[in-house]
């Protein structure tokens, strides 16, 4: 399977969650050919912060393998993830990660982001994870779109 493909299971995650009244992350935990575990965020249903797409995606992949090393999988998202998420995925040993839209994409969609890239923490902790971003950025921004779009944003 392909990049793409993989980054369509995000989206379309991300779209039910948006659709669900949640805001446009999504993400997937990808093993070998496989999507392990993938969804959206739910900070919003679940009135947790900590429950972006990214860590829901990981606790799904963690249950779903048994185990908390997940050093053979690579991790999807509509979006750069933000700072506690790349924390999340540097502690589950996920050594590649594909974006979507970036963190500056998000801010302009209405987003309170922290202004730190998922490049500039791998270099700082000389992690080497490969950071692939621009995965269908389009198709991504798009549901960020259809999120501003539809209403939800203006309580957000």
């Amino acid at each position: 399977m392909s990049d793409e493909q993989f980054m369509h299971a995000a989206i379309e995650i991300a779209r039910k969650g948006v659709e669900s009244g949640q805001t446009p992350f999504g993400a997937a935990v990808i093993q070998g050919d496989t999507v392990i575990a993938r969804d959206h965020n739910a900070v919003w249903g679940s009135m947790d912060v900590t429950s972006h797409a990214e860590i829901n995606a990981i606790r799904k992949a963690c249950r779903a393998l048994n185990r908390i090393d997940l050093s053979d999988c690579a991790i999807y998202s509509t979006c750069e993830p933000c700072p506690m998420c790349f924390g999340a995925i540097h502690w589950a040993r996920i050594p590649a990660i594909y974006y979507g839209v970036s963190i500056e994409d998000a801010e302009s969609f209405g987003f309170n982001e922290i202004h730190i890239s998922n490049r500039t923490m791998n270099e700082m902790g000389n992690l080497g994870k490969r950071i692939e971003s621009g995965i269908l950025q389009e198709e991504c921004a798009e549901i960020f779109r259809l999120w501003r779009d539809s209403g939800m944003s203006d309580g957000y």
